[in-house]
């Protein structure tokens, strides 16, 4: 039998933000000067976002009784801590991410931990080892047999390698079982900036993670599964510098140019043709799965497929809830997709994912409605 995607989960940190008060968090630093306010509050105000959770607790409290790692309590002013202390955190607070979605999806699916053959996680904000895909196994109560394979730092566009991996697992092996999850926590990386590429890096991350459980055995509760189709992988003609993810003294930089949604708008339809088929529409697609890297990214999706409008509400909900999660993001959006009862059985899915390089990562399911096996 064919690759199927029984259950997505999802977890995010507890503390929530709204993007008006990230936005005037930013536009009070020390060193902005006016035209960087106005920057910070135009990018803000435009990214069609209204909150994000992360992971830095002190980002969240209006005034608190002690300074933290990030913040200093009384000025309200953003440190700017080391890459290393960054990394600490991220070791500290990752597992409980990865944890959380992963239990969330094996619920979902009915399938217990000890059923887990193969493990596939993702993360381009950190790293440890033994990393995040040991401390599932440890925490979880996972096979300690179980294999394991971490993708790093292929950035936003990572679920869908992760997922293909699986797949791959699933077509070599029918009875494997695979856990895939994708963890990110951005917001261990902000910094107050003038600089406008980093100040809409600051205005759309955000920290979060998503699980899927793959395999070819038969479900195990009634209910929507994904059958896993085509996977597709291609490198834009250019974008190899307007996209990048690198590590600095002070934290992993992300650069992120106004050149990206013009890229991906012009060469997203010959990419989606190859996914597709030359015959085949894009209006077709009963759902669209795609990457909210930003607000301008999908709408040069949008355009460049000429989708209706509906055809983003997906994506634009998921990014207005919660940001840009990198990885973790598409999983959202499918998470949703497959709850949709509106959905017909047997409907068409695509999605869509942009990483550095410039790199697009598409994918093709059929949403199914199954009974236990």
């Amino acid at each position: 039998m064919a690759a199927r995607i029984l259950s997505v989960g999802t977890a995010v940190p507890e503390t929530r933000l709204s993007q008006s008060q990230v936005r005037d968090f930013f536009a009070v630093q020390p060193g902005i000067d006016r035209l960087a306010a106005r920057l910070i509050r135009a990018a803000f105000d435009s990214s069609a976002i209204d909150s994000r959770h992360t992971v830095i607790a002190e980002l969240g409290e209006a005034s608190a009784h002690e300074d933290g790692v990030f913040v200093e309590a009384a000025s309200r002013e953003l440190h700017a801590p080391s890459t290393g202390t960054r990394n600490a955190l991220y070791r500290r607070e990752a597992p409980a991410l990865f944890a959380g979605a992963a239990i969330d999806a094996l619920v979902r699916a009915g399938v217990a931990a000890s059923e887990i053959t193969h493990i596939v996680t993702a993360s381009c904000t950190g790293f440890f080892a033994p990393g995040p895909d040991f401390r599932l196994v440890r925490d979880l109560g996972i096979r300690a047999t179980a294999e394991r394979y971490h993708l790093g730092f292929l950035g936003c566009a990572a679920a869908f390698p992760a997922l293909r991996a699986a797949t791959r697992i699933v077509d070599a092996q029918p009875e494997a079982v695979v856990l895939v999850v994708c963890a990110e926590l951005c917001s261990l990386h902000i910094r107050s900036s003038t600089d406008p590429e980093q100040i809409v890096a600051s205005a759309v991350f955000a920290d979060g993670a998503g699980a899927a459980i793959v395999t070819s055995t038969p479900p195990r509760v009634d209910g929507p599964v994904f059958d896993i189709g085509e996977f597709f992988t291609a490198i834009t003609s250019e974008g190899e510098s307007d996209m990048e993810w690198t590590i600095g003294d002070q934290g992993f930089e992300m650069k992120l140019t106004a050149e990206v949604p013009r890229i991906v708008g012009r060469e997203i339809r010959g990419v989606v043709r190859t996914v597709l088929g030359g015959d085949t529409e894009p209006s077709t697609v009963a759902a669209w799965a795609v990457h909210p890297g930003g607000r301008s990214v999908l709408d040069r999706v949008q355009g460049g497929l000429g989708l209706a409008d509906d055809a983003m509400d997906v994506s634009r909900s998921v990014l207005r809830e919660y940001g840009n999660m990198s990885s973790a993001t598409v999983l959202f959006i499918l998470q949703r997709i497959l709850a949709d009862e509106a959905l017909p059985d047997g409907a068409s899915v695509a999605g869509l994912c942009f990483g550095p390089g410039l790199t697009v990562e598409a994918a093709r399911f059929t949403r199914r409605v199954a009974a236990a096996g």
